[in-house]
């Protein structure tokens, strides 16, 4: 049985797997948020494919607006990701 903590470092190792890729290696640009979401989250999010998707997912984490979105940017992605598995499971 595994515990929350590990699903924690699960998804901060999500998080470098792609942030690691080009500049700096602790925060995702837009290509690295993209290919985050279309690998990861392409059963969660329509439309990953879609750039002005992608432009307005990064645009609402990119809270200080400084072009890259930091660990703590994206864990608002990933409450808004599960909010929805949760109210889904309620759903079925």
């Amino acid at each position: 049985m595994t515990k929350l903590e590990d699903h924690l470092e699960g998804i901060i190792n999500v998080f470098h797997q792609y942030s690691v890729r080009v500049g700096d290696f602790d925060t995702l640009n837009k290509r690295e948020l993209k290919q985050l979401i279309t690998k990861e989250l392409a059963n969660t999010i329509k439309n990953t494919k879609d750039q002005a998707t992608i432009d307005k997912i990064f645009q609402e984490l990119d809270s200080d607006r400084d072009g890259q979105v930091n660990f703590t940017e994206f864990v608002v992605l990933v409450a808004k990701v599960l909010g929805t598995a949760h109210d889904n499971i309620h759903k079925e």
